[in-house]
């Protein structure tokens, strides 16, 4: 990995990756990619910033990027700290159950929720998952996430009935989305509020 400043000229062009520290935004670790179509900036929940480079630009490029979306990335880190301080209420209202408490919370809530409305279901397996609340297999066996049992109680029946509608409307179009209201009400709001949490602050 190559690291440089402002001043320092990039003499390897076949370099994948680098770090560069960027006055006022710290630093930025900068890697070429086949798959990004498109410069792409990213800020991590620890407030590390990432920038996906197209093989075609430069990383020159790319670091006028970074410094264009300067106020961007300022606000990402605001926003982050308001997160973790919403995580941090969680923790100290208690809401941080047991795996196993987790998973009875969960099962039995799901099931009560598809007898209710009258959903099958296939398997019930409740995982501690990196990146999804939940998902649903096209034979209708649904998996949570064990951290979801750490939300408001409102966020953890979205996410579940979510999964339960998938059993019936496959797909995010808007059918789905109009079958979700009909049980949730508001989803759109719903999934607002679900996007203040993030998997990464709930370890």
């Amino acid at each position: 990995m190559l690291t440089f400043g402002r001043a320092l000229t990039i003499n390897r062009v076949m370099e994948k990756t680098i770090t560069i520290t960027i006055t006022d935004i710290g630093s930025v670790l900068m890697r070429k990619s086949e798959k990004a179509r498109r410069l792409s900036l990213s800020v991590l929940g620890n407030g590390e910033i990432r920038v996906a480079v197209p093989l075609r630009e430069s990383f020159r490029r790319a670091e006028a990027f970074v410094r264009e979306k300067a106020n961007w990335v300022a606000w990402q880190r605001e926003k982050i700290k308001l997160l973790r301080r919403r995580h941090e209420e969680l923790r100290a209202a208690g809401r941080y159950p047991s795996r196993d408490e987790a998973k009875a919370l969960l099962r039995d809530r799901l099931l009560r929720l598809a007898l209710e409305h009258g959903f099958n279901v296939g398997v019930v397996s409740v995982r501690n998952q990196r990146t999804r609340w939940g998902s649903c297999s096209a034979r209708n066996n649904i998996s949570l996430n064990e951290k979801l049992a750490r939300l408001p109680y409102r966020l953890i029946d979205y996410v579940l009935l979510h999964e339960l509608v998938h059993t019936r409307t496959k797909g995010h179009g808007a059918d789905f989305w109009r079958d979700l209201d009909a049980y949730v009400g508001d989803s759109k709001g719903l999934r607002r509020e679900l996007r203040q949490y993030r998997l990464e602050f709930l370890s």
